[in-house]
């Protein structure tokens, strides 16, 4: 049975996301999502064109979608994760419940758990006893090694590659086509930099970049 959802956010992640929708309605042999349309608070002259093109319709802001009498699945499409988290908080507080997205061209291995909230774009690899926290964000074209924790609200930019036995800790981002390297930590709010080599472990709040990335 179909369930109506509502993508938060009209930028390009929010736009990725309505791939993802249309990639799992067409793999199934009945859609399994009934997309509403895509609420934002301040969206761009630019991305609403852009979804008027596409005919998704624009629902108004996050206020006017809680002051809806009924309650969609919902699904954070907005890259910056203190944003996606407050929104979140903001939507579960309501009686919304998050949806999770997969694409149906990402490779889940096997062992894994994704949280709900979590979005997976086209080419993501996660190989075995992974676990995806609430509201992760996994690029097109990431790779995820086996027994590696991603935490709530983290975010894996594209060709981005996690090790095996790392903990990327909540509301992390790893940068385009970073590296970390296996057994090693990412802390909570850390920024690791685009192209960056993580041989140690990454305090958190910190930003850093670079091979080896300091």
């Amino acid at each position: 049975m179909s369930e109506p959802l509502v993508i938060i956010g009209a930028g390009g992640f929010g736009r990725e996301t309505a791939d993802v929708v249309e990639a799992i309605n067409r793999s199934e042999p009945e859609p399994r999502w009934i997309l509403l349309g895509v609420a934002d608070d301040s969206p761009s002259d630019q991305n609403l064109e852009q979804l008027a093109a596409r005919e998704i319709a624009y629902l108004g802001t996050t206020e006017e979608l809680i002051a809806r009498p009924d309650r969609p699945r919902y699904v954070v499409g907005i890259g910056f994760p203190q944003a996606r988290r407050a929104l979140a908080v903001g939507l579960d507080e309501a009686g919304f419940r998050a949806a999770t997205l997969v694409h149906p061209e990402a490779s889940i291995g096997s062992q894994c758990t994704v949280g709900q909230g979590t979005v997976v774009l086209a080419g993501a690899r996660l190989t075995t006893n992974i676990r995806l926290g609430r509201h992760v964000h996994l690029n097109p074209n990431v790779t995820v090694g086996h027994d590696t924790v991603l935490e709530d609200f983290v975010s894996m930019n594209p060709a981005s590659s996690v090790s095996g036995d790392c903990v990327v800790q909540s509301a992390a981002i790893i940068g385009v086509a970073a590296v970390v390297l296996n057994r090693l930590t990412v802390g909570a709010g850390a920024l690791v930099g685009g192209n960056a080599c993580v041989t140690k472990d990454v305090p958190a709040g910190a930003t850093v970049k670079g091979v080896p990335a300091r």
